[in-house]
């Protein structure tokens, strides 16, 4: 390589690197904000779980203190006073408030609770049937029977995992009402379901029995649940 081919690259490798340098003068502050944003949400997002951390740790203390009251109303009442932002844990929360009302004998507001978590729309679908179903098996005696069908039919559809309970809650008014044979129907689906429960199984044979139905045990899974 000539002198002259060797200044050429010097002066080719000087201008390269003043052009970098030039560059990162202008353009340096975009890579110092990347890191700051990347640091600054790493230390958000810890922020955010510490905080909900803190929310749930002091929501659960607030759960167990209120459940030390010496009375279901002051259990209910304590509960009730309770503040959840996060609507699943506010389900819970009025569970709870349901249960002792219920334990307390207190029908009325153990209702109201289910209800309200029944139709919010906020809550997860599975607790939102639980507390619908709930709420209609306390409403036994109270609520009108087409209501009570109504309302079990809708937790009784395919993919439903309250589907048999619910079928099994249709049964019993189909007992109430005395349609016999519709009833040992629903008992007869009920117990060659493949998602059937060892003890829901048991509770259809005695019914289609007492019913004076014979049971087809043909099909009738094996179950261990």
């Amino acid at each position: 390589m000539s002198d002259t081919d060797s200044f050429i690259d010097e002066v080719t490798e000087e201008v390269r690197r003043d052009r970098l340098y030039g560059m990162l003068r202008k353009y340096g502050w975009i890579g110092g904000l990347v890191v700051l944003l990347i640091v600054g949400g790493a230390a958000w997002s810890e922020y955010q779980k510490a905080q909900a951390r803190a929310q749930a740790e002091a929501l659960g203390d607030g759960m167990l203190a209120a459940l030390t009251e010496e009375t279901p109303d002051a259990r209910v009442s304590a509960l009730e006073e309770l503040s959840a932002e996060n609507p699943t844990a506010g389900a819970l929360v009025a569970m709870l408030a349901a249960s002792e009302a219920q334990q307390g004998d207190n029908l009325v507001t153990a209702v109201a609770e289910l209800d309200a978590i029944a139709v919010n729309g906020d809550v997860p679908v599975i607790y939102r049937q639980i507390a619908s179903f709930k709420a209609l098996t306390l409403q036994a005696e109270t609520l009108d029977a087409a209501t009570r069908r109504q309302g079990f039919e809708a937790l009784a559809t395919a993919g439903s995992p309250l589907r048999l309970l619910a079928s099994e809650q249709l049964a019993l008014i189909d007992v109430a009402e005395g349609e016999t044979e519709a009833a040992i129907e629903r008992y007869q689906n009920i117990l060659q379901d493949a998602a059937v429960t060892s003890d829901l199984q048991q509770r259809a044979l005695q019914v289609i029995v007492a019913l004076g139905g014979t049971p087809d045990l043909e099909n009738v899974p094996t179950t261990g649940n």
